[in-house]
């Protein structure tokens, strides 16, 4: 398993710093969301994270590598990612986008030998999706081209996962099942996400973006507290703990104050 961890990471985009100042610590094995507003800079820190966006200042190490130093083929078996509106081309067939998850491992001529054929496959199986193999990908709803996506990131075969919102487009369900597999495979995972429900009942850590930094880190019942929710996202919310399986859940808008309206919108 693999060890993430950033240190003083910076990224910018036409000049301007999205983020700064990040630290994180990600343990081989556990799975960290990334929460915040829209425009916090989820995405961008994602970027960055994986290589797509070189850093402004600091560094991202993958078990104490610098990831700026290695080519971009290293990086793809080290590293498998799975972008937020990542779609699979209408004119493949579900297997042969999953199989090109497999490019950064074998030999141009290895497409179709069966071990591929067979790491194809059970990449399917874990998300459900192994009996639309031959299917046209251009008839697949969307939340099952996010399935498919997560496939060929699992057939890449990192023992890091890097997700930005992995969760669009499926419903309530598939939400649960696709982050009950992610925890399955047994990888460091770090995903950007939306729902701070999920967040909560998912994830080992939680990072909160707010103003262009790390607002707040740590287990999900100490970061997601309803003070910080109600400050940095503007709703209240409360825990509820789970009598069997003691996981925290997030309730959003329940059990707490109402937040006070923006004066100018009283009437």
């Amino acid at each position: 398993m693999t060890h993430l961890s950033t240190t003083g990471l910076a990224v910018e985009i036409g000049g301007r710093t999205i983020v700064s100042g990040v630290d994180l610590d990600v343990p081989p094995g556990s799975m960290l969301a990334l929460v915040g507003r829209n425009g916090s800079g989820k995405s961008t820190l994602i970027r960055s994270l994986v290589g797509l966006r070189p850093p402004a200042a600091g560094t991202v190490h993958v078990d104490g590598v610098d990831l700026a130093r290695l080519s971009s083929r290293r990086r793809a078996t080290r590293v498998a990612y799975v972008a937020q509106e990542d779609g699979p081309p209408e004119d493949l067939l579900v297997g042969e986008m999953v199989a090109m998850g497999r490019t950064p491992h074998r030999p141009p001529w290895a497409v179709d030998e069966r071990s591929e054929r067979e790491l194809v496959l059970e990449a399917l199986r874990h998300v459900g999706m192994a009996a639309k193999v031959d299917r046209p990908c251009q008839h697949l709803s969307g939340g099952e081209r996010r399935r498919v996506m997560l496939a060929r990131g699992i057939a890449q075969g990192c023992d890091l996962l890097v997700l930005d919102e992995p969760t669009n487009h499926l419903d309530v369900h598939h939400q649960d099942q696709l982050l009950q597999t992610v925890r399955r495979l047994g990888c460091t995972v770090v995903a950007a996400v939306h729902d701070l429900s999920l967040a909560a009942a998912h994830f080992d850590a939680v990072a909160v973006l707010h103003d262009g930094a790390v607002h707040a880190l740590g287990r999900p019942r100490d970061v997601l507290t309803p003070e910080l929710v109600r400050d940095v996202f503007d709703v209240g919310a409360r825990h509820l703990t789970d009598p069997v399986t003691g996981r925290v859940h997030l309730v959003l808008g329940a059990g707490a104050p109402p937040v006070p309206a923006p004066r100018e919108a009283v009437l």
